[in-house]
């Protein structure tokens, strides 16, 4: 049996990489370009048989069925992957799937591609997600407790700068087309999906290469049966452990508060405050780059005061933050409020990930860190839903 070297600089590194890589995707095609372009070059009302709703609804689809998916299939695969330590391949699996899904994008001009568009960032969504399940399952293989924080904080950092980076390389293709030689600002976009997927798993290849190897067991059928166990045994754990539980309901709803802030921030700056494009990728970038800094700073705090006082003073941030923003009418208000936010972003998905990472038993990480998921699924519809009510 292959020992694993914890808190082994060249693994840490590796393991952060994948932020770095995967990110693009979380920024570039959840965040950034997709949405908009999905709804600037889609009909305003599309037809399915009997049925007839907005192009924003079919997006809000697209992203719900995603996650039930991956909700429906992680289980069984993450309790396969337990039994039989084949996380590497799983990460692979859903790697391979979202990049290469990302790159379908190039050919999604409009309405005549609407299904394969459709289809493409379904794929990518379900790769995203899936992928992030094995690669958090890794972070206490390869460090000790006291480093979780750090080590996370990390992660995100790369993810952070990595995204930014390619963020703004593909807004200036958009912007300004002709620099590079393009016909216009839709071709820009489509190489941006491009790139995110070469992005991905390009940068990829470093992480596969230095985390731990999978265990050399042959897949077998009594693998699924187990895997299943697996996934029986978790919840009754559960019920037996009260931090695992009180975790989960306070991940739940907090979840469900910094999701809404998360993704009304830059919807709430253009219809109510008036905020142009450019407006909106500086909004975009202060987000990013404030994150950093708050990903380290509530890590260090989580390290001298623990970390449940480090989410609860980033959970009174965000109160303060969302009852500033009920008062705020002009613009340089709400960039002030948007580097809070970024501030407490960082540092609250990097302290809830070393947080899990600590209370989840190793020996079914992958599968604990699966209900972690589908509580941030779950809590995550509750604004969607309100949202794209319009259908």
């Amino acid at each position: 049996m292959t020992t694993i070297e914890l808190n082994n600089r060249k693994t840490i590194n590796a393991w952060a990489i994948f932020d770095w890589a995967n990110s693009a995707y979380a920024l570039v095609i959840s965040t950034a370009i997709f949405p908009g372009y999905f709804e600037e070059y889609t009909p305003k009302e599309i037809s399915l048989g009997s049925l007839n709703f907005s192009n924003s609804s079919l997006y809000s689809f697209a992203v719900s069925f995603s996650y039930i998916i991956i909700a429906a299939l992680s289980p069984l695969l993450s309790g396969i992957a337990d039994f039989s330590g084949r996380r590497k391949f799983f990460l692979k699996a859903f790697t391979l799937i979202g990049s290469l899904a990302c790159t379908m994008l190039f050919f999604f001009k409009g309405a005549p591609q609407l299904w394969l568009g459709t289809s493409a960032f379904i794929l990518a969504t379900i790769g995203f997600a899936g992928s992030l399940v094995f690669y958090d399952s890794y972070l206490p293989l390869i460090v000790t407790e006291d480093n979780y924080n750090r080590v996370s904080a990390r992660g995100y950092t790369f993810g952070y700068i990595g995204s930014v980076i390619l963020l703004i390389f593909i807004l200036m293709m958009i912007l300004n087309p002709s620099w590079f030689g393009l016909e216009d600002g839709q071709l820009g976009a489509r190489i941006g999906f491009l790139l995110v997927g070469v992005w991905w798993l390009g940068f990829a290849q470093y992480t596969f290469k230095y985390m731990p190897p999978d265990k050399k067991n042959l897949f077998k059928i009594s693998m699924i049966k187990n895997g299943y166990k697996e996934i029986v045994g978790a919840f009754r754990r559960v019920r037996k452990m009260p931090d695992i539980k009180n975790f989960l309901t306070a991940f739940f709803f907090y979840s469900a508060g910094v999701q809404t802030v998360i993704y009304l921030a830059t919807i709430f700056a253009k219809k109510e405050l008036g905020f142009g494009t450019g407006e909106l990728v500086l909004l975009v970038l202060i987000l990013q780059i404030v994150a950093i800094g708050g990903a380290y700073f509530f890590s260090a705090l989580g390290n001298q005061k623990g970390n449940k006082l480090s989410i609860l003073t980033m959970i009174l941030i965000w109160i303060i933050i969302c009852i500033a923003a009920y008062f705020t009418y002009d613009k340089v208000t709400f960039y002030i409020i948007a580097g809070f936010v970024g501030l407490v972003m960082g540092g609250i998905q990097s302290m809830s990930r070393a947080s899990y990472s600590m209370l989840i038993p190793e020996k079914t990480m992958t599968l604990h860190l699966i209900l972690v998921f589908m509580m941030w699924y779950i809590s995550q519809q509750l604004w969607e839903v309100h949202l794209f009510s319009d259908w």
